[in-house]
């Protein structure tokens, strides 16, 4: 194995993304490529991490960058700020996706008929929006992401679903977890909704903990769940993929 990875640029609404793409280039095969999206932070060394460990995986990894010249938040006040416009205006956060998507399908070791999204907190309300607002992905996986997503229309959804949740989350309310269902099971949309009893937002991010108890924000890493949810999320892609 030999995971290299390329730093590389793209347009998005008017910015320059700064994302890096990362594989094994000891392989020749094209594979099933997917892109990360990351915490409201923005592309910090957790989201590049993940996508280190996708590739590890087998997949071609691009770790998105949302923000425009690979900007991230110093503290919870700038993240919102860098936040909010995605959430007011979703079509923000799938036209970066796509972006992201656009640039991974030119390199060769990209399957371009197998593409997938993986989102962390902000980045599983990003790849949840994109899916439903009908993006071509085989598969998305949220961690941790908020559900006040845009709701599915009929034929929408071309792929399968992946939500995995913090079952002690205060970021979202029991209502916003009925509402996603209800539009999803509605629809018949195919997808699994896995709570972790005892997660917290952001369950999954080693640095949550430190982060938590410095801005007095209810999110701590959980190691168990992280490790279970990841495991999930590697059935899953290797299921569909």
């Amino acid at each position: 194995m030999s995971i290299v990875t390329e730093e590389v640029s793209y347009k998005c609404n008017g910015a320059t993304m700064k994302s890096y793409v990362i594989y094994d280039a000891s392989r020749q095969d094209a594979r099933p490529a997917i892109v990360v999206v990351p915490e409201w932070w923005g592309l910090n060394g957790y989201t590049k991490m993940r996508a280190r460990m996708l590739a590890e995986l087998g997949y071609v990894a691009i770790a998105a960058d949302m923000y425009g010249d690979g900007k991230t938040a110093k503290d919870p006040q700038m993240a919102k700020e860098y936040a909010m416009p995605f959430y007011k205006d979703p079509k923000l956060g799938k036209e970066c996706i796509a972006a992201a998507i656009a640039k991974v399908k030119e390199y060769p070791q990209t399957d371009k008929s197998k593409i997938g999204a993986v989102g962390f907190c902000f980045g599983g309300s990003m790849v949840l929006n994109a899916a439903k607002m009908g993006m071509d992905l085989k598969v998305v996986v949220s961690f941790h992401g908020g559900l006040q997503t845009v709701p599915a229309k009929k034929g929408s959804v071309k792929g399968k679903i992946l939500v995995c949740h913090g079952g002690a989350d205060k970021f979202v309310s029991d209502t916003d977890i009925l509402s996603f269902r209800k539009n999803l099971d509605t629809l018949g949309v195919p997808y699994q909704f896995i709570s972790y009893p005892g997660a917290t937002h952001a369950f999954t991010n080693p640095q949550a903990t430190a982060v938590g108890k410095k801005y007095s924000m209810p999110i701590e890493y959980n190691d168990e769940a992280a490790k279970k949810s990841w495991g999930d999320m590697k059935k899953f892609l290797s299921d569909l993929f």
